[in-house]
């Protein structure tokens, strides 16, 4: 967990690092594209508790299908109840692919959560050595 803050951190603040920096930074560890999905509060949030538990157990079912097939390397729900409700990190070849599997979560679909989603360039399989 701490080595993935750090480089939370690292990526944020990478516009301020200067070319020759960035360049001995990726040097040094391997870098790729990975998509962040952030999954938002979404217009149709009305549905009784019995359908959420349901939806909640498709979703849980759906981002672990995703996760045994290497699609996604984290995901989590923040604790704020604020309008994020969650975030993903996507490990797909492109944006289409991650917007494609974001759409396929049953809360999507049910209207419960809508996705953000923004490639995010890191060091590959979140490690920092």
């Amino acid at each position: 967990m701490k080595n993935v803050f750090i480089l939370i951190v690292i990526c944020l603040f990478s516009h301020s690092i200067s070319a020759q920096e960035k360049n001995e930074f990726e040097k040094k560890y391997e870098m790729k594209t990975y998509y962040m999905v952030f999954l938002k509060k979404g217009p149709n949030r009305d549905q009784d508790s019995a359908t959420v538990t349901k939806l909640q157990e498709q979703h849980i079912a759906h981002l672990t299908k995703m996760a045994d097939a290497g699609k996604m390397d984290l995901a989590g729900p923040f604790m704020d109840k604020g309008d994020i409700r969650g975030i993903c990190v996507y490990n797909v070849a492109t944006k289409e692919e991650a917007e494609k599997l974001a759409n396929e979560d049953p809360m999507v679909k049910a209207g419960r959560l809508i996705v953000e989603i923004h490639p995010w360039y890191a060091a590959k399989d979140s490690k920092l050595k």
